[in-house]
C-alpha cells in the first residue's frame, strides 16, 4: 500500500476518537489529525458523503521519518471527475426542490477529493463518517464539526472502494460506488455493505468473450495494470475463454507506475506477438503510456478491445486517435440528464469565492493564475507563465471535458447512485410503526439515522429514472447493460463513439449480445481483422508446406508487395493492377491511397504556419516602415522600392498555400507563374534599389547627370519591365504545354500520388533560370556597390541575401530532382520559403533593429557621420 506510513497513525485515531465522540460527551472531544479544508459541503437533514478522485498519479517521495511527512503531490487534476462531483451536487439539489420525493426531508452533501489514492481515500472516507472540527475551534465537537455521514457515494476506483469498505464494512456503513466494476466486490462476506451502479466485471467478462467469438478471434493478448481490478478481470476472462475454444496469446501485467522499461517490455511483446487483438483491463492513464510507446515503436496494427474504465476516455481519442481508432469495447447505458448541461457551465462564479477544486479546474481550463494559487505542482512549471485570471473567461468559450455532456455514463451512474440513497430514505420516512422490516415491525429511525438500517432499505429498494428501471440482486449489483461502441472517424476527419450494438444480461443467453456488424469501423481495412492460430491459410496468404511434417503442418506465407490471394488455403497469389493495391488483408484488390500534400498533415501544416508568419512578419515590418517613412534610415535607402518590395516578399510567402492541397489543372496553372513571377518582382525591386545605389553614388561626381534616368518613374517602369519578361516566358509555356494535374502509378506502394506535372520541362527551367539570371545580375551590382560610405551599405546587405538565395536554389535542384510526390513538393515550398526568409531578414532586419532598438543611430547626423 503506497505511502501508508504517511497516513496509518492519523486513521487509527480518526477510527478510535471517532467511533468513541458518539458516546464520549463534547467537552471531552479530541480531534486529532492534520484539518482537511479541500471539501465542498452543504448541511441537510442528511448529509451524502462522496470521494472522486479529483487528482490522480502522485509523485513519488522519500520519508526520512524523523519528521512529519509532507502533503502528497498529484500530477493531474482529472475534469471528468469534477463533473461526476457536480452531478453528485446538480442531484441532491434536484431532489430538495422535489416534492413527491423526501419532501419533508432535506439533503446535503459532504465531498471530498479521494486522489485515487488509497491512503488519502481512507483519511477521507473516515473524516465524513466521524466529521471534523472547524478550523480554530476549541469546543465540543458536536457543536462544531460537520454532519456525520450515514452513506458515502464513491469511490471510483476498484482497489480504492476495496480498501474503504474493508475499513467500514465492519461498522455496517453503506459504500456506493459508481464506477468500481471489479467482481470481488460482489463477496458479501467480505465487503458487507457494499453496493454499486456499476455492473459486475463478470457480466463485462462474459460480454466480452462473446464478442470475441462472434468475429471467430481465436488467439488474443491480454494485458492488465497489476491491481484487483485487472487481475480479477483476467482471471475471470480466462475461466470463460475456456467455453468458447478461445486462447490467450499471451497473459502480460504491468505496474501501476509505468517507468520506462516496463513500458517497453510491454510494446516488444505487443510488436512481436502473432495476435493483432488486444483485451486489455486499465485505467486511461496507464493506456497513455503504452500508445505514446506504441506510436514510437511503429505499432499501429492492433484492434484494440477496451474495458469499460477508458473505453469513452476523449482524452485518449484526442491524443491515440490513429492507434485507437476502429477500437471496440464495452460501455456502460449512458443517459441524457436534464438541466445537467447548464449546471455545470454556471460556474463564473467569483474568483476570489472559488474553492481550491474550482481554481485548479478553472486555471486548468483557461491557462491563467488566479491569486495566490497554489497548484503549480498540478499543471506543471509552465503554470508559471501563465497570465493572471481576469474572472471574464466563459465555459462557453472552451471545450472541456467537465462541461462535456455527451457521454453520461460514469456521470449517470452517480446520479443513480443519489436516487438509490434517496428512495431508501423516502422508504424510510413513509414506513409505518408495526409493519416495518426491524424486529418487531419497527422502522427506521430518520432522526438519528443507523447506517445498517438504511443499507437495509438500500438493498430492497427499486425505482425509476430518466424513465430506466434500476434495480439490484441479491449482491447489491445492478443489472448488467452495457452498449457496444466503436470509435469511428468521421466524414469530416472528427473522431467519435458509435454505438454498434449492447449486451443485456437480463435476455436469454443466446440472445443476450446484439452487434450491427455493418456500422463498425476497423482500424483498418473494410472487414474484422484476423487474430488465429494458424490453422489454415485465410485469403491474403498462401500454403507452404514445412518439410518433415504432415500435410496440415504449414506455414501461411503473405502474399508479396502488390499480390492478393481471394480463397482459403490458396496456393498461388495475384498480382494487383497499376491502379489497384491490395487491403490490409491482402484479400481484394482496392484503389490505391490518393496522396497529397494536405492542409492537414504536419508536413502541411508545418508549411503553412511558416507561410502565414512569413506573411505576417513582412506586413509587420512595412508597418514599421509606414510608421517611420519620415526617418533617415527609411529614406536614405529608397523607400518607395522598399515598400514594393515587402509587398512583393509578402506575395511570396503567400504563393507556398497553392503548393498545398489536392492537385487540378487550374490550381497547377495558377501555381507556377504565380511563382516565377511573384520572385520575379521581388528580385526586379532589389535589382533597382542596387542599380539606384551605384548610379546614386556616381552622380556626385561633377558634371554627371546620370540620376535623370533612375528616377521613381524610371525605377517602377524597371521593376514592370524586368518583370513582363517572366510574365511572358509563363504565358508562352501555358499557351503551348501548361502544367496539368497527374496521377502517378509507376511507384510500388499503397498510395496514388497526385502531383502537378510541370507539362514543358523547358518552361518549367526557363522560369527557373530566369529568376536565377536576375539573381546574378542583382549579386553582381551589390557586389560592386559592396564598398559605397556607410549611408549606403544597404548594398552588402543585398550581397549577403542573394548568396543566401543562391545556397538555397543550389541545394534546391538536386533534391528536387530525386524526391517524389508530397515530399517533392514541400521541397519546392520549403525552398521558397527558405530564399524568401532569407531576403526579408537580410535586407529588413537591420533596419528594423535600428529603427526600434537604435533610435539613437536614426538621424542625419549619424546617417552623415561617414
Amino acid at each position: 500500500m503506497p505511502r501508508l506510513h504517511e497516513t496509518l497513525p492519523t486513521l487509527w485515531l480518526l477510527l478510535c476518537v471517532g467511533v468513541q465522540s458518539q458516546s464520549e460527551s463534547k467537552d471531552k472531544c479530541i480531534y486529532h489529525g492534520a484539518e482537511g479544508n479541500q471539501r465542498f459541503y452543504q448541511g441537510g437533514d442528511v448529509v451524502l458523503g462522496g470521494l472522486f478522485p479529483l487528482h490522480s498519479s502522485p509523485t513519488s517521495s522519500v520519508s526520512s521519518f524523523s519528521t512529519e511527512p509532507k502533503p502528497t503531490k498529484y500530477k493531474f487534476f482529472t475534469s471528468r471527475a469534477m463533473r461526476w462531483m457536480q452531478t453528485m451536487i446538480f442531484a441532491v439539489n434536484e431532489i430538495n426542490q422535489r416534492q413527491d420525493l423526501l419532501p419533508n426531508l432535506s439533503l446535503g452533501y459532504h465531498i471530498r477529493d479521494s486522489c485515487d489514492d488509497i491512503p488519502v481515500s481512507l483519511k477521507m472516507s473516515l473524516l465524513l463518517v466521524n466529521g471534523q472540527p472547524e478550523r480554530g475551534s476549541g469546543q465540543g465537537c458536536e457543536d462544531t464539526q460537520k454532519q456525520l455521514c450515514p452513506v458515502i457515494v464513491g469511490d471510483a476506483g476498484s482497489g480504492v472502494s476495496m480498501a474503504v469498505q474493508r475499513t467500514l464494512g465492519p461498522f455496517k456503513l453503506p459504500l456506493v460506488s459508481y464506477f468500481a466494476s471489479c467482481s470481488c466486490l460482489s463477496n458479501k462476506r467480505e465487503f458487507p455493505a457494499f453496493m454499486r451502479t456499476m455492473p459486475s466485471d463478470a457480466f463485462q467478462i462474459k460480454a466480452l468473450v462473446k464478442l470475441v467469438h462472434y468475429f471467430q478471434w481465436t488467439w488474443v493478448g491480454v494485458i492488465g495494470v497489476e491491481s484487483d481490478y485487472a487481475r480479477f478481470a483476467i482471471q475471470l476472462l480466462l475461466k470463460e475463454s475456456e467455453r468458447f475454444n478461445i486462447c490467450p496469446a499471451y497473459v502480460h501485467f504491468y505496474p501501476v507506475a509505468l517507468i520506462q522499461d516496463a513500458v517497453e517490455e510491454l510494446v516488444n511483446i505487443l510488436r512481436t506477438s502473432s495476435a493483432t487483438v488486444i483485451l486489455n483491463f486499465s485505467g486511461e492513464s496507464e493506456l497513455h503510456s503504452i500508445l505514446k510507446e506504441c506510436r514510437r515503436q511503429n505499432v499501429t496494427h492492433l484492434q484494440w478491445i477496451a474495458s469499460e474504465a477508458w473505453v469513452t476516455s476523449k482524452a485518449l481519442w484526442e491524443d491515440f486517435g490513429d492507434l485507437l481508432k476502429g477500437a471496440l469495447g464495452f460501455a456502460i447505458r449512458r443517459a441524457d440528464i436534464p438541466n445537467l448541461g447548464s449546471y455545470l457551465k454556471r460556474v463564473n462564479v467569483s474568483l476570489a469565492q472559488m474553492s481550491q477544486f474550482f481554481s485548479e479546474f478553472w486555471e486548468e481550463t483557461f491557462h491563467c493564475r488566479l491569486n495566490g494559487s497554489l497548484n503549480t505542482h498540478v499543471h506543471g512549471e509552465m503554470a508559471q507563465n501563465w497570465p493572471p485570471c481576469n474572472g471574464s473567461e466563459s465555459m462557453n468559450d472552451v471545450y472541456t471535458p467537465y462541461s462535456d455532456v455527451s457521454q453520461l455514463r460514469v456521470s449517470y451512474n452517480v446520479y443513480k447512485a443519489v436516487y438509490l440513497i434517496a428512495h431508501a430514505l423516502h422508504k424510510m420516512s413513509t414506513c409505518v410503526p408495526g409493519e416495518g422490516p426491524f424486529q418487531n415491525g419497527t422502522c427506521g429511525s430518520l432522526i438519528s439515522i443507523l447506517p445498517w438500517q438504511l443499507l437495509h432499505y438500500m438493498k430492497h429498494t427499486n425505482f425509476t429514472t430518466l424513465g430506466e428501471e434500476v434495480r439490484f440482486d441479491d449482491n447489491g449489483d445492478p443489472i448488467a447493460s452495457y452498449d457496444l461502441m466503436n470509435l469511428q472517424r468521421g466524414f469530416d476527419g472528427s473522431l467519435q463513439l458509435v454505438r454498434v450494438g449492447f449486451y443485456d444480461a437480463s435476455l436469454e443467453e443466446d440472445k443476450d449480445l446484439v452487434i450491427d456488424e455493418p456500422v463498425i469501423m476497423w482500424h483498418k481495412g473494410e472487414k474484422a481483422p484476423e487474430s488465429l492460430c494458424s490453422k489454415s491459410c485465410l485469403p491474403g496468404s498462401r500454403k507452404a508446406r514445412q518439410k518433415g511434417k504432415p500435410v496440415c503442418c504449414f506455414d501461411c506465407i503473405p502474399c508479396a508487395e502488390g499480390e492478393i490471394s481471394n480463397q482459403t488455403d490458396s496456393i498461388d497469389c495475384l498480382i494487383c493492377s497499376k491502379e489497384t493495391w491490395p487491403n490490409q488483408a491482402q484479400n481484394q484488390c482496392i484503389p490505391k491511397t490518393l496522396e497529397f500534400l494536405s492542409y492537414q498533415e504536419p508536413l502541411g501544416i508545418i508549411i503553412w504556419t511558416f507561410s502565414a508568419f512569413g506573411a505576417f512578419s513582412t506586413l509587420a515590418v512595412l508597418g514599421v516602415f509606414i510608421i517611420y517613412r519620415k526617418t533617415p534610415v527609411i529614406r536614405g535607402n529608397n523607400m518607395e522600392l522598399s515598400f514594393l518590395l515587402l509587398l512583393f516578399l509578402c506575395a511570396c510567402f503567400l504563393i507556398g498555400l497553392t503548393f498545398i492541397g489536392k492537385p487540378t489543372d487550374g490550381l497547377c496553372r495558377i501555381r507556377y507563374p504565380a511563382f516565377g513571377i511573384s520572385f520575379a518582382l521581388c528580385i526586379s525591386c532589389i535589382l533597382a534599389k542596387t542599380v539606384v545605389v551605384l548610379m546614386a553614388f556616381r552622380a556626385t561626381l561633377p558634371g554627371s547627370n546620370v540620376m535623370k534616368w533612375f528616377g521613381p518613374a524610371k525605377q517602377r517602369s524597371s521593376v514592370i519591365l524586368c518583370t513582363c519578361v517572366q510574365a511572358l516566358i509563363c504565358i508562352i509555356w501555358l499557351m503551348t504545354k501548361p502544367p496539368f494535374a497527374s496521377y502517378n502509378s509507376k511507384l510500388m506502394s499503397a498510395t496514388l500520388i497526385v502531383e502537378c506535372a510541370v507539362g514543358s520541362e523547358v518552361g518549367f527551367w526557363c522560369v527557373q533560370g530566369y529568376i536565377g539570371f536576375l539573381a546574378c545580375l542583382c549579386f553582381l551590382m551589390a557586389f560592386l556597390a559592396r564598398k559605397l560610405p556607410d549611408n549606403f551599405n544597404e548594398a552588402k546587405h543585398i550581397t549577403f541575401s542573394m548568396l543566401i538565395f543562391f545556397a538555397v536554389w543550389i541545394t534546391f535542384i538536386p533534391v528536387y530532382a530525386s524526391t517524389r510526390g508530397k515530399y517533392m513538393v514541400a521541397v519546392h515550398v520549403f525552398a521558397i520559403l527558405a530564399s524568401t526568409f532569407g531576403l526579408l531578414l537580410c535586407i529588413f532586419a537591420p533596419k528594423c533593429y535600428i529603427v526600434l532598438l537604435k533610435p539613437e543611430q536614426n538621424d542625419k547626423k549619424h546617417m552623415m557621420k561617414k
